[in-house]
């Protein structure tokens, strides 16, 4: 079966609940959503990660990514970028790179951040960059979406966010679990046109 590839990173789960719902509106699309997670990482070279997490989604393979019919890349936001263990990944990528694998599959992003000015976008982009080094064709959000208007959390046409608060407390609000859901569906119909 084919399947779009929704991939993150999370430390205290909002953007692992934003993949879940992306995952959602994958499916309704005939779609399987394979959702993975990449580990944390160290400043010991010498570290390693057990080969599986003790919960939640497997770790993610270059299979993975070289068979996906499409990847949503999902991170909290760092200073305006990327999570290191994201980008530590996507370093390894350049086998896929060399090959093409990835030309001309759709691609998306999303991102959680403690407050509204906290670098969402700018994490976004960040995540856009290796994906059309790729060749990946970028997939945002239309304003059709009537919740890029009416949101007063998060959201933006580059792909779905979400503000957790200062603490990480806040749960993820309606409207963004709803942008989740529409550009899942969105990467998943594009998918199947391409």
């Amino acid at each position: 079966m084919a399947y779009i590839l929704v991939l993150y990173y999370s430390r205290y789960g909002a953007v692992k609940e934003m993949a879940q719902h992306i995952a959602r509106g994958i499916e309704t699309c005939g779609f399987e959503a394979r959702i993975r997670t990449v580990p944390p990482i160290s400043p010991v070279s010498e570290a390693v990660a057990d080969a599986i997490p003790e919960t939640g989604a497997p770790y993610v393979t270059l299979e993975d990514v070289e068979h996906c019919s499409g990847l949503i890349l999902g991170s909290p936001t760092r200073f305006g970028n990327m999570a290191a263990p994201l980008k530590y990944f996507l370093d390894t990528t350049i086998s896929l790179w060399l090959q093409g694998a990835l030309i001309n599959k759709p691609a998306a992003v999303f991102s959680s951040s403690s407050s509204l000015h906290g670098g969402q976008e700018t994490t976004l982009l960040s995540m856009m960059l290796p994906l059309l080094h790729h060749g990946m064709i970028m997939v945002g959000l239309p304003y059709s979406e009537s919740d890029l208007v009416t949101t007063k959390t998060g959201g933006t046409p580059y792909g779905p966010t979400h503000v957790a608060g200062a603490d990480n407390q806040l749960p993820v609000a309606e409207e963004e679990k709803r942008l989740c859901f529409a550009l899942g569906k969105r990467v998943a119909e594009l998918a199947s046109k391409l």
